[in-house]
């Protein structure tokens, strides 16, 4: 156990790099990972499963303790990146499935990523850390609305079949997760060090299966796909930390909301693309997975400089990658 922890570190301090690794191996041998594909779902609710055994009511105290900063992050998160996703859509005049697609991506919740990089930030954790969580919990119900309410006019939208879909492949295995944590509290911790190794292979599965399927797609549009996810994130973390300001919060709120904001779950955009819309729909959630993992980072890396108040880190213990 003690050398998959060492491994789990490792490859968490160089998440980034397997990611884009991977995704250029899938590029150039992309029969080589096309197998993955019908398997992205399984994958996503693996990671999810194992979201779940880190989580517990204190991952949620913080809504009653300052409901506040978590409605202003929760409301940074779906309103944000879903309006950025929109308008970078219609000012690029993309095609109906990569619209659909930056949509897709920009109206899932934050991914749990944004913890470590808030860790990483000195920012406000116990806050990121229950952003994502109601986000999480919440997007069966708000993903589909936006998506219905935003990407409509370029394809038709079951957001029944979307709900559907997020409970199964989200809700469900973090419940399971949640129970078997209940149930083999003991045997959940010791699992929990070794979590980041399972999320990161999950995640660089999926995007390396993405990448593989549309490969030819990639070849003609990458370009314009990786600059809009370059804006579309950059973005996200600019406006987030202006969101924060706007509501007076300190220098470490703001720091948790910009990262919230700017850092989505990929992988649940991957797996919705690919199961309700089009393969090269999955691209712009596969692009994301990798740039969001080289910009998280950086921007930690200036935000950890900037002077201001500080959050306790205690809550660290719930992070994984």
């Amino acid at each position: 156990m003690k050398t998959l922890e060492k491994v789990s570190q490792f490859v968490g301090n160089t998440f980034a790099i397997w990611v884009l690794v991977f995704a250029l191996l899938a590029f150039f041998s992309p029969s080589a990972f096309t197998w993955i594909a019908p398997h992205i779902s399984l994958l996503l609710g693996i990671i999810m499963f194992g979201m779940g055994l880190t989580l517990s009511g204190a991952d949620f105290k913080e809504v009653f303790r300052r409901p506040k900063d978590v409605i202003i992050g929760v409301l940074g998160q779906f309103i944000i990146m879903p309006g950025l996703a929109y308008l970078l859509a219609k000012g690029f005049h993309l095609s109906p499935e990569i619209a659909v697609g930056v949509i897709l991506v920009g109206c899932c919740p934050g991914g749990t990523a944004s913890n470590v990089m808030t860790f990483l930030s000195k920012g406000d954790v116990p806050l990121s850390v229950t952003i994502t969580s109601v986000t999480t919990i919440l997007a069966p119900i708000v993903t589909p609305a936006l998506i219905l309410l935003l990407a409509s006019e370029w394809i038709p939208v079951d957001p029944a079949s979307l709900f559907l879909s997020i409970v199964q492949i989200v809700i469900v295995p973090i419940v399971l997760g949640v129970i078997i944590k209940k149930l083999f509290n003991k045997q959940a911790e010791a699992s929990v060090k070794v979590l980041p190794l399972v999320s990161i292979i999950g995640i660089v599965a999926i995007v390396a299966a993405v990448v593989s399927v549309n490969q030819a797609q990639i070849a003609k549009t990458g370009l314009i796909i990786f600059a809009i996810v370059v804006l579309h994130n950059c973005l996200g973390y600019l406006i987030g930390y202006f969101f924060g300001k706007l509501f007076g919060m300190d220098l470490s709120k703001k720091k948790a909301v910009a990262i919230e904001v700017g850092m989505q779950n990929s992988g649940l955009g991957a797996a919705i693309a690919s199961a309700h819309f089009s393969p090269l729909s999955a691209v712009p959630s596969a692009i994301f997975s990798v740039w969001h993992n080289i910009s998280g980072p950086i921007l930690a890396t200036i935000f950890s400089r900037m002077k201001g108040s500080q959050t306790d880190s205690k809550s660290t213990k719930n992070i994984s990658a």
